[in-house]
């Protein structure tokens, strides 16, 4: 894979006033933790002052930022704002005509670019999914017939279908795809170039999910926004949209199974969320873009699990060691442990183990199956690792000790497998998103699981995942 461009410069921490043993204890925190993280990038004073990638990731490949997207989405906004094409106090009945019911409630009716950036529309919960029920063919629609529980403006709830519907009018106004129209303005500007998206049905971006970057692309937006939108010589984004976006402008809760959100709980921007320390953008399952302009920090995360952990982990001790610049050999051993970062294969015995080729068929009635039921897998060894054969579905390699890739239908797989007494055992990451799978083949038995680590919020199929681009209505899951 080439190597990307760079798009910050690098400082050693201590140059940047940033302690390397600080960031050394964030490291233990985040691998003595829950989550798996898969890159972290962190940047004073506009420069990298410490990247690492946890092997078999890499810097070079996009990552799926899952709500993350939001943000982009909402500085597409700010730009058609700013070029005069929008404005907050627009109607949405006024900007997607087409797509107004005949049984338009009234307040769906005032409903505005401000109620839908802020998620404050005035329904109780997400809508997703009963938007897409009411209308399979037109989400708009399907949103607009929906029923209220409070007056809007009022309440922010976590709402997916406003930003979707954010993506439709910037389409509109710009007569662009958002795609098209970020790569235009804000990704080729900065030196990211095209994006990849995930799409829905029709073709068109999600544009509450769907874009995949790498880590130092998301820190650069970061910075951007840091910047109040400036990029070397150049204001991409008006100074004003980045102030106005960044702040708060609503109340909100996250409570997530009962554990304590703090910096979910500081108040809602324009598609930002306001920390305990600065802002941020999310995406589920830890990918993570966070501004922390007290200390020109920015730090970006791609991970598998809850954000609130990093948080935390950030907070007690990396933000300590800012401004505090430890010796040339401490930066060393930083350096060293970045370069080392790396998640093990899979542990076990080669292909000379008992059952060298074995053959399971799926039982899908496990919890976050990746795979229908009855899917026959093939396991055959072939130098130093394992062909992955489902039959008319893909073909995925597996190396032993050690990860191997493979692009079965265009997005790249990497896997890892070994025997474990007489059962098989292999990992299989969709490496471009937070999301792996398990796969488990008795060779006395004859059965197979495949389950995933967390099941995507998409769809749970595997072969879907492994699609460039994956193409799926929004509410499947």
């Amino acid at each position: 894979m080439p190597t990307a461009p760079a798009l910050l410069p690098r400082s050693a921490p201590a140059a940047s006033g940033v302690s390397s043993r600080a960031v050394a204890a964030l490291l233990d925190r985040l691998e003595s933790s829950d989550v798996e993280c898969h890159s972290l990038v962190i940047a004073r004073h506009g420069r990298i002052v410490a990247e690492g990638w946890w092997a078999p990731y890499t810097a070079e490949r996009p990552h799926l930022l899952y709500s993350l997207t939001k943000s982009f989405t909402s500085t597409a906004v700010g730009l058609a704002v700013g070029d005069g094409l929008l404005s907050l106090d627009d109607r949405l009945v006024d900007l997607l005509p087409e797509h107004v019911p005949q049984d338009l409630p009234a307040q769906a009716a005032r409903l505005t670019v401000h109620h839908l950036l802020t998620m404050t529309t005035g329904h109780a919960e997400d809508t997703l999914t009963e938007a897409w029920l009411r209308e399979p063919d037109d989400l708009t629609k399907g949103f607009l017939r929906l029923p209220f529980a409070v007056p809007e403006g009022t309440r922010h709830v976590y709402d997916n279908t406003t930003t979707y519907l954010l993506a439709r009018i910037v389409e509109r106004v710009t007569g662009r795809g958002l795609d098209a129209f970020l790569d235009a303005r804000l990704f080729r500007p900065m030196g990211i170039g095209p994006a990849e998206w995930d799409r829905v049905k029709s073709g068109a971006v999600f544009g509450f999910h769907g874009l995949h970057l790498r880590t130092e692309a998301v820190a650069a937006f970061g910075q951007l926004l840091l910047q109040g939108g400036r990029w070397g010589d150049e204001q991409l984004v008006p100074r004003a949209w980045v102030e106005r976006a960044t702040r708060r402008h609503i109340d909100c809760t996250w409570n997530l199974e009962g554990t304590d959100q703090a910096d979910f709980a500081c108040g809602y921007g324009y598609q930002f969320w306001r920390s305990r320390h600065g802002f941020h953008g999310h995406g589920a399952f830890g990918q993570q873009c966070v501004v922390v302009p007290s200390h020109d920090l920015v730090l970006a995360v791609t991970a598998e699990g809850e954000s609130q952990e990093v948080f935390d982990a950030v907070w007690d001790l990396l933000l300590p060691g800012v401004g505090h610049a430890d010796g040339p050999e401490d930066d060393a051993a930083l350096a060293e442990r970045l370069r080392r970062l790396a998640l093990p294969p899979v542990p076990g015995a080669g292909a000379d183990g008992p059952g060298r080729t074995v053959t399971g068929v799926l039982d899908a009635s496990a919890q976050d199956s990746a795979l229908p039921d009855g899917t026959k897998v093939h396991v055959e060894p072939v130098g130093g690792g394992w062909l992955l054969r489902f039959p008319s579905l893909f073909d995925v390699e597996a190396g032993h000790g050690t990860w191997r890739e493979s692009s079965p239908l265009g997005r790249p797989v990497v896997a890892s497998g070994a025997w474990q007494g007489d059962t098989f055992v292999a990992e299989l990451r969709v490496i471009t998103s937070p999301h792996r799978v398990t796969l488990v083949v008795d060779a006395a038995t004859g059965t197979a699981r495949a389950t995933w680590s967390a099941a995507p919020l998409t769809t749970s199929r595997l072969e879907r995942h492994v699609r460039a681009p994956l193409m799926t209505r929004p509410d499947v899951a």
